[in-house]
């Protein structure tokens, strides 16, 4: 195998993580995707390796510790190292993230967002540094959202205003303070940690009919984040090159 940059993409058999796997390959990055099922991690690798893209395809539910480590061990015995973690994976609430809906949001919906978006991150890419520390440049991406802006949903005028569902906006407004603690801690040595906001993308969670962006579109802020060079953010919130307020 030549000296390929390595990347994990969770949640990647659809969507966005899909086509970042897709766009990463295109710039000759080998690609694991993964996902909840073997079978569909297989078939998204599969059409990515029919268009000419190194790519295998792993089972990993972030959020089962066997799995994690399961991944860890793959990574480790097949490459050696991991340079490039895009924490991809991620739920909104079963019925919509659209409205308002803070003090009477049931606490099993809190659990199991927090436990995606937020808690299980965490615990993936500790299991996953001791790797991502032996990349020349590793670099972390975390997808978050507009909708984790305080600042901009606190305007007066919010645009982001129908769509106050805390359960979901909180757990990813707190994946942004992971971002902001960890690319400090690591200050000083060859990794990058960032949060990315993909933008309101046509998939399963931005919907298909009202949202204006492709996931071509959406996925190019998670890639382009994942390959920035030495002089490039760190701990920032990043939207197709351009700052979000926190």
């Amino acid at each position: 195998m030549k000296n390929q940059k390595v990347a994990l993409i969770t949640g990647a058999n659809r969507g966005i993580g899909f086509e970042t796997a897709r766009q990463l390959g295109q710039k000759d990055v080998a690609v694991i995707i993964a996902a909840r099922q073997l079978s569909d991690a297989v078939e998204a690798a599969a059409i990515l390796t029919a268009e000419g893209i190194t790519a295998t395809g792993i089972e990993l539910d972030i959020t089962n510790a066997s799995d994690r480590q399961k991944a860890v061990s793959f990574i480790e015995e097949t490459y050696g190292k991991l340079d490039i973690l895009i924490n991809n994976a991620g739920i909104a609430p079963k019925e919509t993230i659209a409205g308002s809906k803070s003090v009477a949001t049931p606490p099993e919906e809190f659990e199991e967002l927090f436990n995606v978006n937020f808690f299980s991150v965490i615990y993936l890419t500790n299991d996953l540094l001791p790797l991502i520390k032996k990349s020349e440049a590793g670099r972390i991406v975390n997808l978050s959202s507009i909708l984790a802006s305080l600042t901009v949903h606190s305007l007066p005028d919010s645009p982001i205003a129908t769509w106050r569902k805390l359960s979901y906006n909180a757990s990813k407004t707190a994946l942004n303070a992971f971002t902001v603690h960890f690319a400090d801690e690591l200050k000083g040595t060859a990794i990058k940690v960032n949060s990315a906001s993909p933008g309101w993308v046509k998939t399963n969670i931005g919907g298909f009919d009202e949202a204006p962006m492709t996931v071509e579109e959406g996925a190019k802020t998670s890639v382009d984040l994942a390959l920035i060079g030495e002089d490039g953010p760190n701990g920032r919130f990043i939207h197709l090159g351009e700052d979000v307020a926190w």
